[in-house]
């Protein structure tokens, strides 16, 4: 997400905007990945003005700071696609192409659809279709001519019979859902959950609560319920931080597949708005109160996620 103290953070004395900084600390893990994957909570512009919550607007550098930090996918449906309108969506979709960076959930046109929904790509030998849906998107209208994958288990199940006969191996959904700031998945997130996972998806990633929630993984698939907040400037307690999964996808000889989770806490420094793993954190020097809101978040998330 991108409020605005994190636009006044960004922006640079020539009066442009440079987010680089907020991915110093994680660049090296996202460029080391077959494939990273981001959810987009905001809107890209080309000229301002740039706005915050509650209708996110950001520069289009955003995109070349997330070129840079190594994001190969970004999952766009979500409950602030629409802040922009039409424009929006397009200039948003414009600057992920021109920095090559996929992405899925909002579509142009019908060909759009068609080509990215699900997002197929490949990545050590093994095939994945990756699709994404949203609860909503805060009672705007999806502009006219243009398409938003909504949470519609009718539709979902359709979805998932398709691709489990186009030779994919591995499915992946990413689902904005939940309860805001609520720190255990509601009866709906886990229903809709077992409703994917009996569909055929191996890997489910939540987001939109803010917090992290908890997980759950055994030898078909994980579930991780939220990630929490990667970068934004919600600063109360639990809404800090967030977690980076790296999932290690692995054929079997007798050809199933075996997922690997590594969860890495990572807090969010200000004023730099700067993304902090322990492996950072722990030895850096900062403010008392900040240290005192690192241990916190790093406490609550280990004992959360039992790590």
């Amino acid at each position: 997400m991108q409020h605005t103290p994190q636009l006044t953070a960004a922006r640079t004395p020539e009066g442009d905007f440079d987010f680089n900084a907020s991915f110093d600390w994680v660049r090296e893990r996202f460029r080391a990945a077959d494939a990273a994957i981001v959810n987009l909570e905001t809107t890209l512009s080309e000229s301002g003005p740039y706005t915050g919550y509650p209708c996110f607007r950001s520069p289009a550098a955003l995109a070349e700071a997330l070129d840079s930090l190594g994001v190969d996918i970004t999952v766009l449906a979500n409950n602030h696609c629409c802040d922009g309108g039409s424009k929006g969506i397009r200039t948003t979709i414009r600057e992920l192409d021109r920095h090559g960076i996929e992405h899925t959930g909002v579509f142009l046109d019908s060909s759009d659809f068609r080509a990215r929904h699900p997002l197929r790509f490949e990545a050590g030998g093994i095939r994945f279709a990756l699709l994404n849906y949203t609860y909503g998107t805060n009672g705007l209208p999806v502009p006219s001519g243009l398409s938003v994958n909504p949470i519609d288990t009718v539709r979902i199940a359709a979805d998932l019979a398709a691709v489990e006969h186009d030779g994919v191996d591995c499915v992946i959904a990413c689902m904005h859902w939940g309860n805001e700031y609520e720190r255990r998945p509601n009866k709906v997130q886990r229903q809709l959950a077992g409703f994917l996972r009996r569909h055929g998806v191996d890997l489910i990633v939540g987001s939109h609560p803010h917090v992290v929630q908890p997980y759950e993984q055994d030898s078909n698939g994980i579930v991780l319920y939220s990630l929490g907040n990667f970068v934004s400037n919600q600063r109360k307690r639990y809404c800090d931080g967030g977690i980076v999964a790296t999932v290690e996808v692995t054929r079997s000889p007798d050809g199933s597949l075996r997922y690997s989770l590594e969860l890495t806490p990572v807090w969010v420094l200000t004023p730099g708005y700067r993304i902090t793993p322990s492996e950072v954190g722990d030895t850096l020097s900062m403010p008392a109160d900040s240290r005192l809101r690192y241990e916190r978040f790093m406490t609550d998330t280990r004992l959360l996620l039992g790590l």
